[in-house]
């Protein structure tokens, strides 16, 4: 056990958890006054309701011993033989310590789905969804790649959750949006953000967690994770300027949300290739993201779906861009266990991620559209017109975010 990877490991993990109540002031911000509470309430929630599952069965399914390349085994059920000693994740930190950062992805990737049927589902519906979402479709996808299954012994490249994170999210959000169909005047009246700083403020913390997102994923304090931590530093700051531009190009002005969600794309998009590709790609990698998502954020209106908060957009398209630009610029170069990708002459890599890519969103797909269904018959998906009109924060909470 090595005390200096220990000790960034804890301080990623830290960071990591830190960027689910990011999200939830990335997300509030965006929605109208009425709901500010009850959108960030899904957020935080999901620190709570996901741990418990993760402890109980969940880590067990992600990461116990492999059943067919489908699914983890029941052997770490109620973390039993999970201690303090090393795993067999790693070499140099302790297993819980391991468990407790795969934790926090676990948390934030159910979150994310949530900007998608902002304003629209009850919360009773928001957590029974949750739970059956992290249980048959996340922690599945997740030992797909990560704890042992298929996709990683076909050699997918995933560094820190372009695949089981946002390729995964984003799908399922594009069911939900369409399942759940469009808020009460959509289309109609004005949804403008009602508060952005508050949305900036979100996406700067955001930032600043995906550093433990990102160089976190290497699992210790060496070169991998400083590779890590500056092509997420590059990609994401290309993103926001691209994302500027072509919103200034296209509506005349540039814009605040336009940076902050340009900046989310760059994450995005990097997630997948951070340790695995040079500065230079990790570049293009941005530049591309930031248009790219912009570019799929005004789909949306033409395909006329309600994404509320461009989760399909941002996660959806930015993760399936960084799971192909990881095939495209992965380099055995700068990171010796990874792989070559193609423009380093392995074809076959941008294969493989495309593959990986395309089971996730096909999974992801069926399996949300299921337990939605599955949802609405239990407990019912939208909350009534009336309680829609006045707002969740009042009809689901009883508070009000302002008092003005």
């Amino acid at each position: 056990m090595d005390t200096g990877d220990t000790a960034f490991m804890l301080v990623a993990t830290a960071m990591v958890m830190l960027m689910t109540p990011g999200l939830a002031l990335f997300y509030g911000g965006l929605v109208r006054s009425k709901n500010v509470l009850s959108t960030t309430m899904q957020s935080f929630f999901c620190l709570g309701i996901v741990s418990i599952v993760w402890v109980l069965y969940g880590y067990s399914l992600a990461f116990g011993p492999d059943v067919g390349g489908f699914i983890g085994g029941l052997k770490y059920m109620g973390l039993k033989g999970v201690g303090l000693g090393i795993g067999p994740y790693s070499d140099t930190i302790p297993d819980l310590l391991f468990c407790a950062f795969q934790l926090m992805f676990a948390i934030i990737t159910p979150a994310l789905i949530t900007g998608a049927y902002a304003e629209r589902m009850k919360f009773t519906a928001f957590a029974l969804f949750t739970v059956l979402w992290a249980t048959f479709v996340y922690f599945p996808i997740c030992h797909w790649v990560w704890g042992g299954g298929w996709l990683g012994a076909m050699g997918a490249l995933d560094f820190a959750g372009g695949t089981v994170i946002h390729i995964n999210s984003g799908a399922a959000a594009l069911v939900a949006a369409i399942v759940l169909g469009k808020r009460k005047g959509y289309g109609r009246e004005a949804m403008h953000p009602h508060n952005l700083p508050m949305t900036i403020l979100g996406a700067g913390v955001l930032w600043f967690g995906w550093f433990g997102f990102n160089a976190g994923s290497a699992l210790s304090a060496g070169p991998v994770a400083v590779l890590a931590l500056f092509t997420t530093q590059v990609a994401t700051g290309c993103a926001a300027i691209t994302w500027v531009l072509a919103e200034w190009a296209v509506q005349g002005k540039p814009t605040t949300l336009g940076a902050a969600s340009g900046a989310v794309a760059g994450l995005v998009a990097i997630t997948p290739a951070a340790g695995f590709v040079g500065p230079m790609s990790a570049l293009i990698i941005g530049l591309v993201a930031g248009a790219l998502c912009y570019f799929a954020v005004l789909m949306k209106a033409k395909l006329g779906y309600d994404d509320a908060l461009d989760v399909v957009g941002v996660h959806g398209v930015g993760g399936t861009w960084g799971a192909l630009a990881t095939g495209l610029f992965a380099s055995t170069v700068w990171n010796s266990g990874g792989a070559d990708g193609l423009f380093a002459g392995n074809a076959h890599q941008l294969v493989v991620q495309a593959i990986g890519a395309g089971a996730a969103i096909g999974y992801s797909v069926v399996l949300t559209f299921i337990i939605l269904k599955i949802v609405d018959v239990v407990v019912g998906l939208r909350p009534d017109l009336e309680d829609e009109v006045q707002g969740l924060d009042v009809t689901d909470h009883k508070e009000v975010g302002y008092s003005l």
